[in-house]
């Protein structure tokens, strides 16, 4: 149930992005493009380490 409620929000979030700033991701995507692979792995792997803090937190404090 908790993984359904957290699909929902990443999704939720990644559908506010689209609708909000389409023109923006175009720009994003260009500036990712332009980085080395070496830095976007060590930025997902920021982005992971982030997100399983992120819930050992939330876990932690009972949610």
């Amino acid at each position: 149930m908790q993984l359904l409620l957290a699909f929902g929000l990443v999704c939720v979030i990644e559908g506010l992005v689209l609708a909000l700033a389409p023109s923006r991701i175009e720009d994003i995507l260009a500036q990712l493009a332009a980085l080395s692979p070496e830095t976007r792995r060590f930025l997902g792997l920021c982005a992971v380490a982030l997100g399983v803090g992120l819930v050992a937190l939330a876990k932690a404090l009972g949610v």
